[in-house]
């Protein structure tokens, strides 16, 4: 293949062969304080897609800021072909406060595609989308549960795309999850420029925990090997198959009190099972809470006060228990101790 020509972005060029982080404002804060969108440029020698990687949409989701972190000390970046465009924190002012949101309380994920003369949040919607977004043919926009919930490891995919499907199988989390949608999301955005976007979820708001962040990893390495943007070398195949959840539905504390949990995110679970419990404090009141069918919790509440109709546990459809128990099992034991992680790259 022929060598490129460089990668223009926020007014600078990244030569072929080069990485180069760029600053692109996105306005000040009241004290005049500049706010920035950093990207991270990596510029293959030779062609190849152009993909881009993302996190911190929600400024609480920090998994995916660690997730790249690593990713750009990672080996298997030599010699990469084509271009990646890492931008670690999307929305930084969330960041800065810890807050999901944007300083004027919007969602930044149900603002897209923005515009350049809106809202504090549409702005970033579209610069994100403009700037970002539109050069890419393939995007990993990385996420976690919000705050006092966590997520089990999963991708999640539009119905109807075969193509989106490859990459979600490339990516090999230990669930697939078939998820519409929504109105104003960024996927919702990059589908009409016609970008694929595969979202990644782990974890939880605040918080880092290892086995969200090897399994995210490994994913985009393994994306990026089926693109043929790297060699694959020291990119291991995941262990086991993906499991495909088509649909999926959260369950709502009955009652308001102290929620106890007797399942795990990860768990597969058969209809009819026990998954928890929701008391009064007194314990003279205990409401169960049951699966109403086959399938795996891909999300649970870790706050243990509820009130009634809070969501509890989310629950993905499996159409064999069985099958999922040993999927669930493959992708455990290699994510507990997984030989691809240099230590230099996690240090």
């Amino acid at each position: 293949m022929s060598k490129r020509v460089g990668f223009e972005i926020g007014g600078e060029v990244i030569p072929p062969g080069k990485r180069r982080t760029v600053n692109l404002p996105v306005s000040a804060l009241s004290d005049h304080t500049p706010v920035t969108m950093s990207a991270h440029v990596v510029q293959g020698k030779m062609d190849g897609p152009t993909v881009f990687v993302s996190a911190g949409v929600h400024g609480d989701e920090v998994i995916g800021i660690e997730i790249v972190r690593r990713l750009l000390k990672s080996s298997a970046l030599r010699g990469m072909r084509g271009t990646l465009i890492v931008v670690p924190i999307v929305n930084s002012f969330g960041f800065i406060n810890r807050s999901r949101y944007l300083p004027d309380r919007r969602d930044l994920n149900r603002c897209f595609p923005g515009n350049e003369g809106g809202s504090l949040a549409a702005r970033l919607a579209n610069l994100f989308l403009t700037e970002i977004v539109a050069r890419a043919e393939v995007g990993i926009d990385l996420h976690s549960a919000a705050i006092h919930r966590i997520n089990y490891p999963q991708v999640r995919v539009s119905p109807g795309d075969p193509e989106m499907r490859k990459l979600a199988d490339a990516f090999g989390a230990p669930i697939i999850m078939q998820s519409p949608i929504r109105e104003g999301s960024l996927r919702q955005a990059a589908q009409k420029l016609g970008t694929r976007v595969l979202l990644y979820e782990s974890g939880e708001g605040l918080r880092f925990d290892e086995v969200s962040v090897r399994a995210g990893q490994a994913g985009i390495l393994r994306v990026l090997k089926s693109l043929g943007m790297i060699a694959g070398r020291g990119v291991a195949a995941a262990k086991g198959q993906s499991q495909f959840c088509p649909s999926s539905k959260w369950l709502r504390a009955p009652m308001g009190g102290l929620f106890r949990s007797l399942k795990a995110d990860g768990d597969p679970v058969r209809k009819d099972d026990l998954l928890g419990l929701v008391s009064d404090p007194f314990g003279e009141t205990e409401s169960a809470i049951v699966a109403p069918f086959d399938g795996i919790i891909v999300g649970r509440a870790v706050l243990p006060v509820v009130n009634e109709g809070d969501a509890v546990f989310h629950l993905a459809r499996v159409q064999s228990v069985k099958k999922a128990e040993n999927a669930m099992d493959d992708h455990s034991s290699q994510l507990a101790d997984d030989p691809m992680f240099d230590e230099d790259e996690i240090i």
